[in-house]
Parts: C-alpha cells; sequence; structure tokens
C-alpha cells in the first residue's frame, strides 16, 4: 500500500538504531550543541524505571519508557526523541563497551528497545538511558552462556499472574533477594479488569481498557510496582502473555463474550493491546504487532545446559470445549499448525540436556470430579485432549522435557504422564505450574483444603498442592533441577516476610518430580 511502513520496515524503525548502536564507540553521545537546541522535556521521563530480556550469548534486549505522565498516556511531546544508552562492565558505568542513540518515537509510546550484540557469553553487564538533561536508574543484566557451554547452571525464577487489585508484588523482593539469572514470566502481566471501589489497589481509569491510550495507563500503573520496578532492573526476563493482557479466557480472535463485543471491536482491542504489550516488555523487534498479530513464541539457548521453548497458547487456539466430548475433538488445537510444528521440531533436535516449555496453560490433568467420571477446566491443556496427548505421547523422545506453567493462581505441581486414561501409564515429564504474584490475594487456607484435598485422589499425579502467594525458583544443573517454591505471608501490605515452602527435585533421565 503507497504510503505506508511494511512489518519488516516498521521492525526496522522500532529497532531504534541497535544495531548501529551496538557498533559505535563507547564514547557516541549526543552533543552538547544538539542537546541544548532540544525544546525541553517535562520532568520524570524515567518513571517506568528500566528493564531487560531475551538473552543471548552474545546479546540482550534493552528497554525503556518515556513518560513523565505515566497515567494520563505518557505526557510526551508528539515527536521522536532520541535517547542515549550505555553497556558498561560495572555498576557505576565508567568501563562502558556500548553505547548509541536509539529514537524513542511516539507511535510506540516512546518505548526505546534496543537490541544489543557483540557481547560476551555468561557476563554480568550494567545499563543506563540519557535523554534532555535526565539521567535513568543503572538496570543490571546478563548474557546467556556460550551456545557450546555444557557445564555450569542457571538459576531461573517462574513468575505468573500479578494482579494489582489483589495485592502487592511482595514476592519480587524476595526474588531479588535470590538473584536469578533470568526471570520467566508466563502471563497475565496486567489484569483488564474494571477499576473496583473494594479493591486493596484500585486500578486506574473508569473501566476496561480497549484502546491503545488505555492499555498503556494500565501498564504503566503496573510498571510503578517498586518491587516489579527492582527486579526488572535487576535481571533479565523472558515474557509471553496469557489472556488478561487483553481479554479474560479469548481464543484467537474470539473474546470472552462474543455478543457484547463484534468482531471488528474485538480485532482492535487486540490491535491496541498486543501493541502496549510490545511498548512495555523487553523483547526484541520480532515482536513489532502487525495489526492484530504479534509473533511471541520463540526459543531460547543457555549453552547445551537447557533449552527455553516460549508458547503462545492464546492467539492460535480454537475456541474453548464446553463438554467433554468437545474437549476430546481432535480438530482442536491450542498452538495452530506452525508453531505446533515448530515445537515439535525444536524438541525432537534439541542438542540441550534439558527441554523446558514455558506454556501460560496448565498441561498434566485437573480432574475436578471428585469419584467416578471427569470433569475438565476447558481452557487449559485438559479442554485439547487430543493435542496435549500428542506431546505428551512426544515427550517419551525428548531428553528431560519439563513444562513451566502459569494461571492457576496455584502451586500446582505433577508428574506428566502418557495417558491420564490409564493410571498405569508411564511418567514423560515434569510440570512446575507456578502460584500468582498477587492475583487471589491471601487466600483461606482452610477453605482451599477443603476444596481441593478431596480431589487428590483422582489425581494422583499431583506431587503438590498450594495456594500461597509466591513464585518458583529453579537451580538447573546438568545432573538434576533443584526447585523451591518461595511464598510470603501476605500480599497486603507493602512488605513481607518470605519462606520456602518446599524443595523439589527432577533428576536427569528420570522423567518426573520428587519433593525432597
Amino acid at each position: 500500500m503507497t504510503g505506508a511502513a511494511s512489518p519488516d520496515r516498521r521492525r526496522f524503525l522500532t529497532a531504534g538504531a541497535a544495531v548501529l548502536g551496538a557498533a559505535a564507540s563507547a564514547q557516541l553521545l549526543l552533543p552538547d550543541a544538539a542537546r541544548a537546541a532540544e525544546t525541553p522535556l517535562p520532568d520524570g521521563v524515567f518513571s517506568l524505571g528500566v528493564a531487560s530480556g531475551d538473552p543471548l550469548p552474545d546479546g540482550v534486549v534493552l528497554w525503556t519508557r518515556l513518560a513523565p505522565d505515566p497515567l494520563a498516556g505518557g505526557g510526551m511531546p508528539d515527536r521522536v526523541v532520541p535517547v542515549e544508552w550505555q553497556l558498561a562492565e560495572d555498576p557505576r558505568c565508567k568501563k562502558v563497551v556500548r553505547a548509541g542513540i536509539a529514537q524513542a518515537r511516539p507511535e510506540y509510546g516512546h518505548s526505546v528497545h534496543v537490541d544489543v550484540r557483540g557481547l560476551r557469553a555468561d557476563r554480568t553487564y550494567w545499563y543506563r538511558f540519557r535523554t534532555g538533561g535526565q539521567l535513568s536508574p543503572v538496570g543490571r543484566t546478563r548474557t546467556a552462556p556460550h551456545p557450546h557451554s555444557s557445564g555450569g547452571s542457571l538459576r531461573m525464577a517462574l513468575a505468573s499472574c500479578q494482579n494489582w487489585q489483589h495485592g502487592y508484588f511482595t514476592p519480587y523482593a524476595d526474588m531479588l533477594d535470590q538473584d536469578p539469572d533470568v526471570v520467566v514470566f508466563v502471563g497475565d502481566y496486567i489484569y483488564e479488569s474494571t477499576p473496583s471501589a473494594t479493591a486493596l489497589r484500585r486500578h486506574e481509569g473508569t473501566g476496561e481498557p480497549f484502546g491503545l491510550v488505555q492499555y498503556r495507563n494500565r501498564y504503566a500503573q503496573y510498571r510503578t510496582d517498586p518491587d516489579l520496578a527492582a527486579m526488572h532492573a535487576n535481571a533479565p526476563f523472558v515474557v509471553t502473555f496469557d489472556d488478561h493482557e487483553v481479554d479474560n479466557d479469548f481464543a484467537g480472535e474470539i473474546p470472552q463474550d462474543p455478543g457484547k463485543q463484534p468482531h471488528d471491536a474485538f480485532v482492535a482491542r487486540l490491535t491496541a493491546a498486543y501493541q502496549a504489550f510490545y511498548e512495555h516488555m523487553p523483547v526484541r523487534a520480532t515482536a513489532v504487532p502487525t495489526g492484530p498479530h504479534i509473533r511471541m513464541y520463540r526459543r531460547l539457548e543457555f549453552g547445551r545446559l537447557a533449552r527455553l521453548n516460549v508458547l503462545d497458547t492464546r492467539q492460535y487456539r480454537s475456541d474453548q470445549a464446553t463438554s467433554q466430548t468437545g474437549a476430546q475433538d481432535p480438530s482442536l488445537t491450542m498452538l495452530g499448525a506452525r508453531q505446533k510444528r515448530w515445537l515439535l521440531n525444536g524438541l525432537q533436535g534439541s542438542p540441550a540436556r534439558w527441554n523446558l516449555i514455558a506454556s501460560q496453560i496448565m498441561m498434566a490433568e485437573t480432574d475436578l470430579r471428585v469419584g467416578d467420571g471427569k470433569l475438565w477446566f476447558y481452557d487449559a491443556w485438559d479442554g485439547y485432549q487430543a493435542e496435549r496427548n500428542r506431546f505428551l505421547q512426544e515427550f517419551r523422545q525428548v531428553r528431560n522435557p519439563v513444562v513451566l506453567s502459569g494461571d492457576r493462581h496455584l502451586t500446582m505441581i505433577s508428574d506428566l504422564k502418557e495417558d491420564y486414561a490409564d493410571p498405569g501409564s508411564r511418567v514423560v515429564g515434569a510440570e512446575f505450574v507456578g502460584t500468582s504474584i498477587s492475583s487471589n490475594g491471601d487466600q483461606d487456607q482452610d477453605a482451599f483444603r477443603r476444596e481441593w484435598d478431596p480431589r487428590r485422589p483422582d489425581n494422583p499425579h499431583w506431587k503438590l498442592l498450594d495456594a500461597h502467594r509466591g513464585y518458583h525458583l529453579f537451580d538447573v544443573r546438568r545432573d538434576r533441577i533443584d526447585a523451591q517454591v518461595r511464598v510470603v505471608d501476605t500480599v497486603r501490605r507493602p512488605t513481607a516476610t518470605p519462606s520456602t515452602l518446599a524443595r523439589l527435585r527432577v533428576e536427569a533421565g528420570r522423567p518426573g518430580v520428587e519433593v525432597v
């Protein structure tokens, strides 16, 4: 179309001249004369902090967004703003090894995504931004191990489901103390729900977000949580989205309530939501949305120790089933044909010791009916039985598969079985469903036990079940993965007391998980 930028052109522009910047000398800065000629920017342009993500052996994405008035659209002038960036080998940024200038563009909310390359593998770096005479906080990040590295260890945190209205994001304070190499966030970074007068922390705005500015404001509010901001500034994140970044339980281009959201209106909502997601996440230019589409499934390598396959279980899925028979329809797909092929190829040809799958949705069976018969939760993999069972059968040929999931607001740690219809079928892998950061708030533990304990005999593959808020921490080594369920005593106050609820282990070559 004449006058319209192609998707590839848009991705180049939003990369912010990162390739040029990465090749520039460490002394590359805006000339003083150019700075003096600029129209002064409002104070507080770095109100949303800094972040990094998607580490490679030789690179990482650096992120910030200029937003002096974060809850009112950002508050930036409607012009392109040059932003200096530096990456250094020391916290004071004296030993600068890469520097450059990125362009913060109004059409992308003045967000900055710098894809720095040419770095050393398995190294810690520090970075910062500057514009309009204002300096950002200093962030810390780390590159992935060398591609052929087979030793060492990897400390990884698993997080999901952070509802602003349900509580403070206190688990991140403990996560910061545990110092993970990377944080894997598997969805529900924001919640699209209407502000509640009775909420502990009320959502901004007057209703659900539908347009781009509304989604920007919601993300900006979440980014102001101090514990989340500190964690982003201290370790790279690998992120994907689930449903609440758009609309509860949506499937492809089908909203939760099609009678209230016509197709064209929902496509416009998807377009706004995906763009706001990109603007606020440390992801590469390959994730720049094209209308109501965004490429989020991808693969990250941590030497020969671990391969991380990050899924998108929302954008390509069939509409949810509504019955047991429907859930067993072989035509239903969670991933879509292309993503399914990509995942199978990546598992079959993997050189990694551990094959990790970041899946927003629980893969192991959850039989909700006590006694005879089964009752499934159709939004999870249980609602897509044929496709899920194909993967479980495939896991027999995969080296050490481990699934990392979220969504449930519970810790649910399970053996993955080849066939859940056969109690005697073999164990083919392990799944860690992480609890929420804050969603569901401080639950009544006794009420939880009364509801869920009677279901355990019908789900013998469950190894641990709990409803505290927190996250999971993994130390990945060649011979085993040592896991901790880290929880906090409350999310109703800005500070909390953390503890280790349980320790678990997955041993290489022995499918399944055991409580230590």
